[in-house]
């Protein structure tokens, strides 16, 4: 399985998820129907062939956010895959290990919080993922 190019388009990005991260336990499809079909069996979000096939021909390159939540929810990836700048960076771990540690140390983030969000099913992690996303990019251009 090969990797994608972080210089990649949206396109090239969702391509490359059908070709090498379609899910086990879906029968592979190969039509902008079936994809569509499975992408809301699996997530309950309906989504056009339509609007699969503007995404993978690059005819559409701005999504709506519950487009992208449920393409990453359907293939198990973080929303930042999909090329946000910000969130798609590296990210050194032990700093975030540190903030985390610091975090809770100083009461910024509540442990109960901490440990229903691990409780969590994989679905609704990606969808508080794009809460928060969207909480930080709002905050930021606030702050200016």
């Amino acid at each position: 399985m090969g990797t994608v190019s972080t210089a990649a388009t949206l396109a090239d990005r969702i391509e490359w998820l059908i070709a090498n991260s379609w899910p086990d336990d879906v029968p592979a499809s190969g039509t902008n129907v079936e994809i569509a079909q499975a992408i809301a069996a699996r997530t309950g979000e309906e989504i056009s062939s339509t609007t699969v096939w503007k995404l993978r021909t690059g005819r559409q390159d701005n999504p709506q956010l519950k487009t992208l939540t449920a393409l990453a929810t359907f293939f198990s990836v973080p929303i930042g895959y999909f090329g946000f700048a910000d969130e798609a960076a590296p990210i050194d771990v032990g700093l975030v290990d540190q903030a985390l540690l610091r975090g809770l140390r100083d009461g910024v983030i509540r442990s109960d919080v901490l440990r229903a969000l691990i409780g969590l099913s994989p679905e609704a992690r990606f969808l508080l993922d794009d809460v928060i996303l969207a909480a930080a990019a709002a905050d930021r251009r606030r702050r200016g």
